[in-house]
């Protein structure tokens, strides 16, 4: 494994580190205004979501490694504190790119990336009207974390409204995962789309308090076979099926499997972590269970 320092490197060298294993990373697509009223819409991938109650979101228009000048993002929420913090999809992900060219300070984004600038209810800056999503902040904290080429400056925004385009939303007025389509940026000029190839659930165990890895019969846990999120998906249920259950799946779903296989055990054991593993493929965890445990339930 290679091991770095990172006082030891060059910056450019730890910002590509930096970027090319954090992701992918969400995109604020930041507009601002400035004291005489002059637009700026910048993209930024220094950016999350940190409290629902207040609603809190931040981003950081970091100082150039190359030169270390600011964006005029950062100074104009130094001047006027608020912006919209539109989101990314993929429909836009280009004149998204766009914005992020060096132009002069008393250029509009807005008018070289084509995109069209919308009112906002209770801050100065525009909106995105081609984003699904907007939100309108009032900038409460600008915290600068250095003075040298590379040191980020957090804008800390409070959500003062938020506007959602009703094609992204779902039956229950949610925002559908699937609908929003959204980008997120990688390491160099790589980006990633959050579409239904992607994506996948995984259930949170928010109620549920999963057995744990510790938990698994050693003889599966050596499986060669099983992989460390298979023991993850065995590890979250809250108990083991009864012996009962064990025995009438064995009988129904396995018997082929152990009259064909009876006196070979090492292949038998192969055969049945290997349908377990289909199980776990389709988030069957209980059957999945019942066919590892009928091995030594005989």
């Amino acid at each position: 494994m290679l091991t770095l320092e990172p006082k030891d490197l060059p910056i450019p060298v730890l910002h590509r580190y930096l970027l090319g294993a954090i992701g992918p990373r969400p995109i604020a697509f930041a507009s601002t205004i400035d004291e005489n009223g002059i637009p700026n819409l910048a993209p930024f991938s220094f950016f999350n979501v940190f409290s629902a109650n207040p609603p809190i979101l931040i981003f950081s228009p970091a100082r150039s490694g190359r030169t270390n000048t600011t964006k005029d993002t950062y100074e104009n929420v130094k001047k006027v504190a608020e912006c919209v913090i539109n989101v990314v999809n993929y429909e836009i992900v280009e004149q998204m790119s766009l914005c992020s060219s060096p132009y002069d300070t008393d250029v509009d984004e807005f008018v070289k990336s084509g995109l069209t600038p919308v009112a906002s209810e209770k801050v100065k800056p525009f909106r995105v009207k081609e984003s699904p999503v907007q939100f309108e902040c009032k900038v409460i904290e600008v915290k600068e974390l250095g003075s040298n080429g590379g040191a980020g400056n957090l804008v800390i925004c409070e959500v003062v409204k938020i506007h959602v385009n009703e094609a992204v939303l779902d039956e229950n007025q949610m925002i559908d995962q699937h609908k929003i389509d959204l980008v997120s940026r990688m390491g160099g000029n790589w980006y990633c789309r959050a579409n239904k190839e992607s994506m996948f659930e995984v259930e949170k165990p928010v109620t549920t308090i999963g057995i744990g890895y510790d938990n698994i019969p050693e003889d599966i846990r050596t499986s060669s076979v099983l992989t460390g999120n298979d023991f993850g998906k065995l590890g979250s249920v809250e108990e083991l099926p009864n012996e009962t259950d064990v025995n009438e799946h064995k009988l129904i779903e396995l018997s082929e499997l152990f009259v064909t296989s009876e006196d070979e055990p090492v292949k038998l054991e192969l055969e049945l972590h290997k349908l377990a593993k289909t199980y776990l493929e389709k988030n069957e965890i209980e059957a999945a269970w019942m066919t590892l445990l009928a091995f030594n339930n005989q």
